[in-house]
């Protein structure tokens, strides 16, 4: 043989036992950190989770069985308890659904897990585990995406900063979306899938359900819990505040950026329903259950499918805040608030200058206002709003229409039922010129970061963390944690925010000053109201 086939040969013995040596070593290695990874106990099992900074988290924690085939469109059942700890280091997957979203800095920030209907999974984090953990309180997140999108591995849900700075357990939910969880079959398969049309919504209430039977073995006081959520997760929170059988498994509420004043109809949602399976072309129900995942989703897209939760006189007894705030809940405190430029968030928004013609149109186009109101409802908001560009008053315009109202709406009925307070916030910290030249102002969702502490995860659409920024992050979360603790929301360099009420209207402006504001903006408040009821729409209480 010759010194270099030798030599060769040499080098490949070497290789191979340098190969099996890393090997061994990582397999040590692996053993070693699961001998010290953190693990809790739950009702099914024991879990492990890993430390990141000091934080024990778990990701991927099974709250209900799979949901495909025969389980698809009932309510969730319990998981299968297990014997062995089980591994819970990784993102679960989240129900199958079109992704992205219409602002790319958004979308940077959504979960990247695979899709899958195996989706009934949470994440936590918490300083400690143990049955003698302590008991903090916990604060529950629900995503946004409507009915339709989105998960609880969003970038800018991670708990660690939460529970670091302000000890509370951390608890994000993935759940049943769009037509796998919002499919209305009662009336095409009869009693068996009475629950089918809101499916969805009752994975959420299971959700908290499992919380309130573990969590104490994760540092939690299962009877100081605040559900929060932003958009869609906001409307989360709200239908689950008229739900019984989600009483007494929450004690606050936060909604940001988001309500549900009124829910879908069994009617009209059995029509759609029916219209869906027809364009499948199913012939039974067997049928219905194997279709694809990809499939049922293409099918939804090309009839346009809508999904939320519907007033079906069990589940949900009534609307959630219409013509009222719901009594289910009216021990439950209320914190919820809007952005200045919610509408930046969707392409269709002006961010470059518009003359004056191009705002009327625009504003008629977005309100179906005739054009005296429009005229004086833009005259109200530049009187406001003095030396605004045209612009600027567009998208103060719509983002009052679309959401501040709403909100308001939902805060006025909270407070004229009584019982626990309504507090009402309008975040105003817009983005910073080195973010698509600051045109974005404070869009749909900007406040997740702040309220989460996670500014340094939110760089897409924040820009690089300040000192300003941090000083308000530390504030937002200050409200919204002493909030889930105490009921009331309280920050250090943060006057005393007052519960919202008939008379003097307080709202709490969260920017790098905050300040309260009694009956602000009130002219196009009411005007804004009042042209809203005369469509017909769900606000409309001035």
């Amino acid at each position: 043989m010759s010194s270099k086939t030798k030599a060769g040969v040499d080098r490949r013995a070497l290789m191979a036992a340098g190969g099996a040596g890393a090997l061994i070593a990582s397999a040590a290695g692996r053993a070693m950190a699961a001998q010290t990874a953190p693990v809790a106990t739950t009702k099914s099992g024991q879990i492990r989770g890993y430390d990141d900074k000091g934080i024990k988290v778990f990701k991927g924690v099974p709250y209900g069985q799979p949901t495909g085939g025969a389980n698809r469109w009932l309510a969730a059942k319990p998981p299968v308890p297990w014997t062995s700890v089980r591994d819970c280091t990784a993102q679960g997957q989240k129900c199958p659904q079109n992704e992205g979203a219409p602002m790319v800095e958004e979308a940077v920030a959504l979960g990247k897990e695979a899709m899958g209907e195996d989706c009934l999974n949470l994440d936590i984090w918490t300083p400690a585990v143990g049955p003698n953990s302590g008991k903090r309180p916990v604060m529950v997140w629900y995503h946004g995406g409507g009915f339709s999108s989105g998960s609880g591995g969003g970038l800018r849900y991670d708990g660690v900063n939460l529970c670091t700075k302000q000890d509370v357990v951390v608890v994000t939910v993935t759940h049943r979306l769009n037509v796998f969880g919002f499919l209305n079959l009662a009336s095409l398969y009869g009693p068996a899938y009475a629950d089918s049309p809101n499916v969805g919504i009752l994975d959420c209430v299971a959700a908290l359900r499992w919380v309130h039977d573990n969590i104490a073995n994760f540092g939690g006081d299962p009877g100081n819990v605040t559900i929060f959520g932003e958009s869609g997760g906001a409307g989360k929170v709200s239908t689950m505040m008229a739900m019984p059988s989600a009483k007494g498994l929450f004690h606050r509420a936060i909604a940001q950026s988001g309500a549900a004043l009124r829910s879908g109809s069994m009617e009209r949602t059995s029509q759609q329903a029916k219209a869906f399976v027809d364009a499948l072309g199913v012939k039974s129900l067997a049928e219905l259950q194997a279709v694809p995942q990809a499939k049922l989703i293409e099918v939804m897209n090309a009839t346009r499918t809508p999904s939320g939760p519907v007033v079906d006189g069990k589940w949900l007894p009534r609307h959630p805040f219409d013509p009222d705030a719901t009594p289910v809940s009216a021990e439950v405190p209320f914190l919820m608030g809007s952005n200045t430029t919610e509408v930046t968030f969707f392409a269709d928004t002006p961010l470059d200058p518009i003359d004056d013609a191009k705002l009327k149109s625009e504003l008629k186009r977005y309100t179906k206002v005739d054009d005296a109101a429009a005229d004086q409802l833009i005259a109200l908001y530049r009187k406001d709003y003095p030396g605004k560009a045209n612009t600027y008053i567009y998208q103060l315009i719509a983002s009052d229409w679309w959401m501040t109202d709403t909100m308001t709406v939902q805060a006025q009925r909270k407070a004229a039922a009584g019982g626990a307070p309504a507090y009402l916030y309008y975040f105003n910290k817009h983005t910073p010129n080195s973010v698509r030249d600051g045109k974005l102002g404070a869009p749909h969702s900007i406040e997740i970061a702040y309220a989460f502490d996670n500014l340094a995860l939110a760089v897409p659409l924040t820009g690089p963390v300040t000192p300003a920024q941090q000083a308000l992050a530390d504030k937002t979360s200050g409200l919204w944690a002493s909030f889930a603790r105490t009921g009331k929301p309280t920050a250090k360099g943060v006057p005393a925010w007052p519960a919202y009420n008939a008379k003097t209207r307080p709202v709490m402006v969260i920017d790098d000053v905050c300040k309260v504001e009694d009956n602000r903006h009130a002219a196009a408040r009411v005007m804004i109201a009042e042209l809203k009821a005369k469509q017909g729409a769900n606000a409309g209480a001035a």
